[in-house]
């Protein structure tokens, strides 16, 4: 494995005869786009929609206000069949992920295009500078992130198709993958489904970016208390519910592979939870639904098998990170917790960041890394370090000497 430390740096001007390999962008929880259609019956409030054209659900921030949001939570909820072992949408409630193959959706958290949204945005344009094209070598692959790989099945068949059709498309050349957060786990997971001889001649390589390979604490904080997505006018409470039901909150809990039995990671005064009993803690919290989800979930993707194609693993440390969750009396389950923080990059703690690592001398492909301290989980999207690694790998002007631009 070849680590190239710490830095920071500056976009590199390619020529366009530089490019190389076409990419196929796999966001993480909450990027990609969700738009909804109405036909309800029974909505939460009077003034919630029971009908509508196709709409902008996920991630119009207007819905996210206090008049609203109940209404906003009721729509994305997940109804789960226990007999089944899977989930639906609200009667009532159609949904779709749209721009699959392109990057439109993808770039931004919502249709505005405004930098408050952006996501991919920042990569996706300095690749277009170097004359790069949407949806022909930059591609999206949005999914469903309220759902965990087991219900994905159309999600990656369309995934290899899309690979397949990209490949085609430019000259039989092998295709990179850009993950972030989540999409890292979500690749690993397909990965471990395809043959070898379709990595060998479809894939180059993986750039995986912030994936919680092995999970993070804060996951437990929405399951117990809800969580404000980081919106100040958003009461963690009232969107519990939505958080509650997506099985993909379970499939990024704390793993058993890297946290200890003995490690506590909610600590209440009645009683202290760890990886251990998972069971106890969601029947504490009164949602008992949450600890078949993790049954459904814990085995999904096995964290220490290797993906068998050449990675790029970067990612961020020395951000405040939840790493203990303090509640008291008054405040478990339904209010927020106090922290004890972790080292990280402020969602994902760094034994999950750094989880590839097992796979180091278990593939014969190349495992490069980079640290770049004091970035956020999100931030480390549009850091010039990032943007410029990207661009070598993609132009194929990465190779074992290379070092972030100070």
């Amino acid at each position: 494995m070849h680590a190239f430390g710490r830095g920071r740096g500056k976009i590199t001007a390619f020529k366009s005869d530089d490019i190389q390999y076409p990419a196929i962008f796999i966001p993480g929880n909450a990027g990609s786009q969700i738009w909804g259609k109405l036909n309800r019956s029974s909505v939460p409030h009077l003034w919630c929609s029971r009908h509508s054209n196709w709409f902008e659900l996920w991630l119009d921030v207007r819905l996210l206000l206090p008049e609203v949001i109940d209404c906003f939570v009721n729509n994305m909820l997940l109804i789960y069949n226990s007999t089944t072992n899977k989930t639906s949408n609200q009667d009532g409630v159609d949904v779709q992920i749209p721009g699959f193959g392109q990057t439109s959706t993808i770039e931004y958290f919502d249709s505005s295009g405004l930098s408050y949204s952006s996501y991919f945005a920042p990569i996706v344009r300095s690749l277009v500078a170097l004359g790069y094209t949407r949806g022909l070598n930059l591609r999206g692959a949005p999914y469903d992130f309220r759902r965990a790989p087991d219900e994905q099945g159309d999600y990656f068949l369309n995934l290899t198709n899309l690979v397949m059709d990209t490949y085609e498309k430019n000259n039989q050349t092998k295709i990179v993958l850009i993950t972030h957060s989540m999409g890292g786990p979500f690749a690993l997971y397909w990965l471990h489904h395809i043959t070898p001889e379709f990595k060998e001649k479809y894939i180059r390589s993986m750039v995986t970016i912030a994936a919680p390979w092995a999970g993070a604490v804060k996951a437990l904080r929405l399951m117990a208390s809800g969580d404000n997505i980081d919106v100040y006018v958003v009461s963690p409470i009232r969107v519990r519910p939505y958080q509650r039901s997506a099985p993909s909150t379970a499939f990024v809990m704390p793993s058993p592979n890297f946290w200890s039995a003995d490690e506590v990671l909610v600590a209440t005064p009645f009683k202290n939870y760890t990886v251990q009993n998972y069971k106890e803690f969601f029947t504490d919290i009164n949602y008992p639904t949450g600890y078949q989800f993790w049954l459904n979930v814990k085995d999904l993707v096995d964290e220490l098998k290797p993906p068998e194609i050449e990675v790029h693993a970067l990612y961020s440390s020395q951000m405040s990170t939840p790493g203990v969750l303090l509640y008291d009396e008054r405040t478990f389950p339904d209010l927020q917790p106090t922290v004890s923080y972790d080292n990280g990059d402020g969602t994902v703690n760094i034994r999950s960041l750094l989880a590839f690592q097992k796979w180091t001398d278990k593939q014969t492909q190349d495992i490069k890394s980079l640290e770049l301290p004091g970035v956020e989980h999100l931030a480390i999207l549009k850091h010039p370090t990032i943007i410029n690694y990207v661009i070598q790998v993609l132009t194929g002007k990465f190779d074992k000497k290379y070092q972030p631009i100070l």
